[in-house]
Formats: C-alpha cells, structure tokens, sequence
C-alpha cells in the first residue's frame, strides 16, 4: 500500500513514534552502547561484552529485563539503574534515528498534498522529545506537530485525540491514524476514527 491508496478525503494523518515511523530498538541500542560505555569507564567492565548482553537480553526478554541481567551478570551496584533510566530519556546519541523508508516516502507524499502529520506518542514525554529531536526527518520536522498523549492521559484513553480535532477544527472523519499495537486500535475504536496497521507499508 502507498499513500495513492489512502482515502483522498482524509484531510490528516496521526502516527504513533516507536516502532511506526522509526525502529525503537535504534533508541534503545544506541542508550545500551553509552550505559556499557559507562560502566567500562567506571567500573573497568568491557563494554562490548555489556552491550551484547543487554542486546541480547532485550531480544529475549524485552527491555525491562536489561538491566536485572547486566547486575546478575557483572554484580553492579544498584544505583545503576538510575544511570540508565536518565540515558533512556536524555541520551544524546552517536547516530541520528532513521525513518523506516517507506513512512519516510509517505510522510512526503503527504506532505506534498497539503495535509496535516501529526505524532501523537504515549510514554514519558521527555523521551520522546528526545527522540524526535534526534530523528533525521530530512526536513519535514517543520510540517510535524506532536501530541505527547500522558500530558493528559495515556492511549487509549482518548483525551488526546478530542484535544487534537479541537485544536485543528478537524472532524473525526477526517482523520486515518497509522498505528502498529492494541493501544493504538482501541483508542481509534473509542474516537471513531479510521485506522490502519504501519505494516500495510511496510
């Protein structure tokens, strides 16, 4: 599916961040190699051994099990952990964050007809900014309006969406959102608006 697909009648766009316009593992991966780098700075532990065991562990078993294994395994001090959850939501990374690049064509195809983009993103709003801000949008950033939906209430409570349409006199009918999770689909249900998954492009 392309965007000559979509409904010409849809007058704006709403996209979750992680893991629809980008992989979120380029974040995490990239936070992983500067908390190894960390460790090996402080507590002389190889960084690339670190950086595949947190890799690996988040393969495995998801992300909140990373740093369990990084202190079962290297007996780091608990006040780590803190360590990492301020790199999650401040890290500056090496390498910008890449587009998947066929949201990065569809982001221009919309672009180019005139309508509006919007990220609306649940999770802590400072990370997400982060993100953004390190995203290379090959100059898009400046047709992006972003809503960080626990500023009022997480998906899928649809607080967030009805603040959206008041804002930009939309219609719920004017509205696809792309969503990739089970949030996205009930909080589009609750809304009334049309949806569709990300790997339709894909």
């Amino acid at each position: 599916m392309n965007y000559f697909d979509i409904d010409k009648r849809k007058k704006a766009f709403i996209f979750e961040l992680d893991d629809v316009l980008y992989p979120e593992k380029d974040y995490l991966f990239q936070v992983y190699y500067l908390f190894a780098s960390l460790l090996e700075y402080t507590e002389l532990i190889d960084a690339k051994a670190v950086t595949e065991l947190m890799v690996n562990t988040y393969t495995t078993e998801g992300n909140e099990k990373v740093f369990d294994r990084v202190a079962e395994r290297f007996g780091i001090n608990e006040r780590y952990r803190i360590n990492l959850n301020h790199l999650f939501i401040t890290a500056k990374l090496p390498l910008k964050l890449l587009l998947y690049k066929n949201m990065l064509n569809l982001l221009q195809e919309i672009v180019i007809d005139r309508k509006k983009v919007f990220i609306v993103t649940n999770g802590n709003p400072q990370q997400q900014l982060n993100k953004i801000k390190q995203t290379e949008w090959h100059g898009l950033e400046q047709y992006l309006t972003a809503y960080f939906a626990e500023e009022s209430m997480a998906k899928p409570e649809p607080d967030v969406i009805h603040l959206l349409l008041k804002e930009h006199d939309l219609q719920r009918r004017d509205i696809l959102m792309v969503e990739n999770a089970e949030t996205d689909r009930l909080c589009a249900d609750v809304c009334g608006i049309d949806y569709i998954n990300v790997q339709e492009f894909l």
